[in-house]
């Protein structure tokens, strides 16, 4: 058996986490006015990102090998 498995699903995790955290950060700079300049459809992509990534890596961390 190898290990590929449990590192795919931490890099996943990683993924997970970074675009979450990206989000979260553009959405509070945005409110406070920081990055008015930046178009809601950024911020659009950005959760649906999160959220695509999270099913992602949800499916994998259940996932049997």
């Amino acid at each position: 058996m190898s290990s590929h498995p449990r590192s795919e699903t931490l890099l996943y995790a990683y993924i997970f986490g970074t675009t979450l955290a990206v989000t979260l950060l553009v959405y509070l700079l945005r409110g406070f006015g920081i990055l008015t300049f930046m178009p809601g459809g950024i911020l659009l992509l950005l959760i649906f990102l999160s959220i695509g990534t999270g099913i992602v890596y949800g499916v994998q961390k259940t996932r049997r090998y």
